[in-house]
């Protein structure tokens, strides 16, 4: 599959938050966890990686979700879109919900996260699957330039 180029752009439902990004995806994943089944009631989350310095986003934004040190998540005021996530430790990184990206379509998931929590008739076309997370920061990284070598 054939990456779109940057600059990548996008919105909530109600079109009242807009998204741009510069810069290509460093990952797309699924995540199967229960909190990601229920904030965005379905099977699992989409979420394209990106550098964040990158990243813009316009209109207002509330957090909302599962709060803790570790995670923000935020959601469009108006419609309550979930649009992003912020990840403690990984300031240089955004997590975009590939949903609200025009090239959507395009970033199929290559990795699958918390698959010891997936629901037994999910399925996605991840390359790389985890019962929870890759166990360290290298393994990250080389799922990342494994993804950027596509």
């Amino acid at each position: 599959m054939v990456l779109p180029e940057p600059p990548l752009k996008g919105a909530c439902l109600c079109g009242a938050v807009q998204v741009n990004v510069t810069a290509s995806p460093l990952l797309t994943f699924a995540c199967h966890c229960r909190d990601c089944q229920k904030l965005c009631a379905s099977a699992y989350s989409l979420t394209t990686v990106f550098p964040n310095d990158s990243f813009s986003c316009t209109g207002e934004l509330i957090k909302g979700g599962v709060r803790s040190s570790g995670r923000a998540h935020y959601f469009c005021k108006s419609c309550l879109n979930f649009v992003f996530s912020r990840i403690a430790g990984a300031d240089q990184r955004i997590n975009l919900r590939t949903s609200v990206l025009s090239e959507a379509a395009s970033l199929e998931p290559f990795v699958e996260l918390m698959t010891n929590e997936k629901l037994p008739w999910a399925r996605v076309p991840a390359v790389h699957s985890f019962a929870r997370y890759p166990e360290s920061l290298e393994e990250l990284q080389a799922l990342m330039d494994e993804y950027s070598e596509r």
